[in-house]
């Protein structure tokens, strides 16, 4: 089974990915893929650097993400041309690792860790989609600690995203990560009791 993973920035998504991987899930982390697909010699980077000029890349050939972020954050028009250019790159890396898993081990459980995957139209690429969720009160303060920003640019960066309610609301499985460890670990153990066991 291959499922999508899910939910709001700061709500615990790479903490349950760990829990999953840990009772013997395989993990595709888009984030990861994201990284990889812009590193030297690959296409994407090749593409971002004639779309917005060297001076996004470093001496030695590099991604420098910081020059690139100063250009696509202010604007919208050119986020987009940049996600033209990552999106489909990411997606197809995403899938070829995926189907090689599903080949290697049908029975395994594949966890395909999306941080967009609502927002960018990919989960009927899954039999499922697991949201972890916690209210958006609770996402604003652990964002506000884990980032050490402001309560305003806390919620300018949820407000990037698909409201937490409506992930939730499109789930096929909901992890509530808003109270302690124990109680999200007991939620994963009964979901792959239900999914994963025989």
């Amino acid at each position: 089974m291959k499922i999508g993973l899910t939910g709001g920035i700061a709500s615990g998504k790479s903490t349950v990915a760990r829990m999953l991987a840990a009772r013997g899930a395989l993990l595709v982390d888009a984030d990861q893929v994201a990284r990889e697909v812009v590193l030297p010699g690959e296409p994407a980077l090749g593409a971002i650097a004639s779309t917005f000029g060297q001076a996004v890349l470093e001496a030695d050939g590099s991604l420098n993400r910081k020059a690139l972020g100063e250009i696509v954050f202010r604007d919208k028009t050119l986020l987009a041309k940049l996600e033209a250019i990552t999106h489909p790159a990411i997606r197809e890396r995403m899938q070829r690792r995926i189907h090689s898993y599903e080949e290697q081990d049908p029975n395994r459980l594949i966890v395909a860790d999306i941080p967009l995957l609502f927002e960018t139209g990919q989960q009927n690429l899954y039999e499922g989609v697991m949201v972890v969720y916690v209210p958006a009160d609770l996402q604003r303060t652990r964002l506000m600690e884990r980032d050490a920003v402001s309560k305003e640019e806390a919620e300018r960066r949820i407000s990037l995203q698909m409201d937490i309610e409506r992930k939730k609301l499109l789930a096929d499985w909901v992890i509530d990560n808003g109270g302690t460890l124990a109680e999200t670990e007991q939620q994963i153990d009964d979901f792959w009791k239900s999914k994963c066991l025989p």
